[in-house]
């Protein structure tokens, strides 16, 4: 645990990983803006450029566990380090790319390094805050992912569209270059290194321990009814609602900064209280979807329901992924990269459960239901992994 008793230096390198968070998610989410231009140039059609997309979350789920395993004893800063050359490395293979496939196996190597090190930063975040700031510190990481959302992905559409979409890979890259001198100069290393080592039986041990697969049974639940809605989220609102195509990106923006100052105030609030948080911040994103879906034709209502769904909803992933790291502390390296495969598998839910509603003849409408129930579930998890945190805790009576 980092010294803390006099000073907020712990903030410096929370920060330096926040940026690097920032520039992995902006080259993550990127394609979805980029993907006309992607398929006309070098000639494929939208669904097979899509798969850009689905092919780099398969590649985190499946690639970050095992690059964890092989990488568990190396000390933690030049690790991330090595991860942020090879992102820049990947990001310049894309902006260099003359076939789809090229570009698709420059986007799976960028993959391989994302889990990882989202894995390796958490760690680190929770290491170097004191005690009482920890959910903060991991608050701060994810909010990289949410500016990535509402900031990185429309700065790199406009780049690709006024410039070329190989110039948004170049930028990324540079940004790649920026947060690896970053992560080199105001990351400490040694003492955070020294608890990074255990062998490969603690580290399957901690990742597999109950409370752990609850929470990431919990995580897979949540993104999946986020993730259900939103992918489908723009049609709902201008077919459904009535919400002038205008005013969506408009929509979309508020809803984006929301996320991120509600992940900001969930990590503070989750220090003091995370289960009180996670359990009233889920319980009230199901209130949330089932007004959403009676208000669903109603303009100003749907877009009140998605706005505070996106403001309360994202105070829920730092309690949670702070809890998997608080039950791996003894060999976090490769549970905390199951975290991202976690995610992941619950966006590729997500996308799966929305298309076989819309397939199914039950519209657009039904997706705040969908959503609704995935979120319950969600809610139910957690709730059955605080009872079982405290049984386990509660102290066992002695005979008499």
């Amino acid at each position: 645990m980092a010294d803390t008793g006099t000073s907020r230096s712990w903030m410096i390198p929370v920060i330096a990983l926040f940026l690097s968070a920032f520039a992995i998610c902006t080259a993550e989410f990127i394609i979805a803006g980029l993907l006309p231009s992607i398929a006309r140039d070098l000639a494929v059609d939208i669904p097979t450029a899509g798969l850009l997309i689905s092919g780099y979350a398969l590649g985190v789920a499946i690639a970050s566990p095992v690059f964890a395993l092989l990488t568990g004893g190396l000390p933690r800063r030049p690790l991330m380090i090595v991860l942020m050359l090879i992102f820049v490395v990947g990001n310049v293979l894309c902006a260099l790319a003359t076939s789809y496939w090229m570009l698709l196996g420059a986007r799976l190597l960028v993959a391989c390094c994302h889990g990882l090190f989202f894995g390796v930063a958490l760690v680190l975040a929770m290491r170097l805050a004191p005690k009482d700031r920890q959910i903060g510190a991991v608050s701060l990481i994810t909010a990289g992912v949410s500016l990535a959302s509402v900031l990185g992905v429309p700065l790199g559409t406009a780049i690709g569209q006024a410039y070329g979409w190989r110039t948004t890979f170049w930028v990324i890259a540079g940004a790649g270059v920026l947060a690896a001198v970053a992560v080199a100069l105001l990351v400490p290393g040694a003492r955070e290194e020294q608890a990074a080592k255990s062998d490969l039986a603690a580290e399957i041990r901690a990742a597999t321990r109950p409370t752990v697969l609850l929470a990431y049974t919990a995580i897979a639940f949540f993104i999946m009814g986020a993730l259900g809605l939103y992918s489908y989220l723009v049609p709902l609102l201008t077919t459904l609602s009535g919400v002038p195509q205008d005013y969506v990106p408009l929509v979309l923006f508020g809803m984006g900064f929301c996320g991120v100052f509600g992940n900001l105030v969930g990590g503070w609030l989750a220090d003091r209280n995370p289960f009180a948080v996670m359990i009233a911040t889920l319980a009230t994103v199901v209130v949330i979807m089932l007004a959403l879906a009676a208000l669903v034709h109603n303009a100003w209502g749907a877009v009140a329901c998605v706005v505070a769904c996106w403001l309360v909803g994202y105070a829920f992933p730092s309690p949670i992924q702070a809890r998997v790291l608080k039950d791996t502390a003894d060999a976090p390296n490769f549970a905390s990269t199951l975290i991202s495969t976690a995610f992941n598998l619950g966006i590729a839910a997500a996308a799966a459960l929305g298309a076989a509603a819309i397939n199914a003849g039950w519209g657009y409408g039904s997706l705040p239901l969908l959503a609704a129930a995935s979120e319950a579930l969600a809610l139910a998890v957690v709730i059955t992994l605080a009872l079982y945190g405290r049984r386990r805790a509660a102290p066992v009576a002695s005979p008499a």
